[in-house]
């Protein structure tokens, strides 16, 4: 089947590739036209595991293309998918300009039997206005039909590839028709392919979204309540997983959730709901505490230092929003940066793929490390904020002889209490039980985080409990 992707951002490289990789003709569309020119190249914008192998091997087979010409891409196209950014406006809506944009872009170069598939995410009732706008473009019906994704960064191959389910919304069965035989090579292993209405299609990807980040936000809301009565998160999340109608995906607390979809999607249906009489209380409340759980690693820094942050020097592990990504959108990790640096605290950082992102915003207020353990020189304390593999199981003996106080801010739970206490650290995570909470103000603090004296010997003092 011949196909167009419009927009070459994380969604339609990912899925323009993989339907490439299934034996599609696939023509990648931007108005970017740096960007195009590096895909051409092989240069792929993005971090994920898997792509550039799979893009260069169909760029060089011939059934993956990229180009800036709306002309030489639509008009041979059975299926022209629309997968652009639909960006949070200030209310939380979602703001559509690029969508509506592209969409009159490629209005007088359809073929008579295409069919515009939505995959960006949309507010409900989108999909039927695209129709409607297509029939003032054209003057003619142009078939229109939704089709959601749900892939996770960092495994979206995989993800699509092998996916839960197909979502299709459509008015007619015949597209859905249409986009079943381009989906049956993905679906050998009976997971289903869902038809639905345009707005129930809509909805699924939004609903879907808030749910796994309720999830977050309500686990993370019962660890921050477990560290103040004296229990721990990682007992009670077992004790409640194992029960099916709870099971344990979204149930490890952190520093909060991030991304491109979670926040932005739950800001945007709260638009949704409340333009349409809705009060959606529980969303509120999920991306509350999501803003609200992003400082809670700074509290701790506060605490252990007892408010006297200025002067001191942090490392940072971790930077992207999650592992396997160099995505920063929205990530708690810029969060603690602001206040951190707010505080005066001088910072080292050190991510496996995010740096360069990272180096952007924040130029040389910030000190970047491509080795992890260079970032603790001097540190005073170390923030853990992404759950890379590497992260898991370092090793203790050289963070001890590098950082100046032995002291560990866990936002992803890697490490264990008992044996963190053991080892000399002073630690805490988010919501355990065996953790310190405070520290004295017996901790030095570092002059000069690069070259302190490697005669005196790192310390960490008890706090009192």
């Amino acid at each position: 089947m011949k196909l167009t992707m419009i927009g070459t951002g994380y969604v339609g490289l990912v899925t323009g590739t993989c339907f490439a990789e299934s034996g599609n003709d696939v023509t990648c569309l931007d108005i970017d036209v740096s960007k195009i020119d590096h895909l051409n190249r092989g240069d792929i914008p993005i971090y994920e595991p898997g792509l550039t192998e799979l893009v260069v091997r169909n760029s060089q087979s011939g059934r993956l293309k990229f180009t800036s010409k709306v002309a030489e891409a639509v008009p041979s196209a059975r299926c022209v998918f629309l997968a652009v950014g639909t960006p949070q406006r200030d209310d939380g809506s979602a703001d559509l300009r690029i969508l509506w944009g592209a969409l009159e872009s490629i209005a007088p170069h359809l073929a008579e039997n295409a069919i515009v598939v939505i995959k960006s995410t949309v507010p409900v009732g989108t999909n039927t206005e695209a129709a409607r706008r297509l029939w003032e473009l054209t003057g003619r019906e142009v078939d229109v039909a939704s089709n959601p994704e749900f892939l996770k960064e960092g495994c979206a191959i995989e993800d699509f590839s092998k996916p839960d389910r197909v979502v299709v919304g459509v008015t007619r069965s015949e597209v859905a028709d249409v986009l079943r035989q381009l989906y049956e090579p993905f679906l050998r292993t009976d997971h289903p392919f869902l038809v639905m209405n345009l707005e129930s299609a809509e909805m699924t990807k939004y609903v879907a979204n808030c749910l796994l980040a309720t999830k977050i936000s309500f686990i993370n809301e019962m660890a921050n309540t477990c560290e103040r009565v004296g229990a721990d998160i990682n007992h009670v999340r077992k004790g409640i997983g194992h029960d099916q109608r709870i099971g344990f995906s979204f149930l490890f607390p952190g520093a909060g959730y991030g991304g491109s979809c979670f926040p932005k999607d739950v800001r945007a249906l709260i638009s949704v709901a409340t333009r349409n009489g809705i009060t959606p209380r529980i969303l509120q409340a999920v991306d509350d505490v999501n803003v609200a759980q992003k400082s809670v690693l700074f509290e701790k820094f506060s605490r252990f230092f007892n408010g006297d942050l200025s002067g001191r020097t942090v490392a940072v592990w971790g930077l992207a929003f999650k592992p396997r990504t160099d995505d920063i959108r929205e990530a708690p990790a810029l969060v603690l940066i602001d206040q951190l640096l707010e505080a005066g605290v001088t910072i080292r950082v050190h991510d496996p793929v995010a740096i360069e992102n990272v180096r952007k915003i924040y130029g040389d207020k910030l000190s970047y490390f491509p080795q992890m353990y260079d970032a603790l020189d001097g540190a005073d304390a170390l923030a853990v904020v992404t759950e890379w593999n590497e992260f898991r199981a370092p090793d203790f003996d050289v963070m001890r002889e590098r950082m100046s106080n032995l002291v560990i801010i866990d936002g992803r739970n890697l490490f264990d209490p008992l044996a963190m206490k053991d080892l000399g650290f002073v630690y805490s995570g988010i919501g355990l039980e065996s953790q310190s909470d405070a520290v004295v103000d017996c901790l030095p603090k570092t002059h000069n985080s690069h070259e302190r004296n490697r005669s005196v010997a790192p310390t960490a003092c008890r706090p009192e409990m």
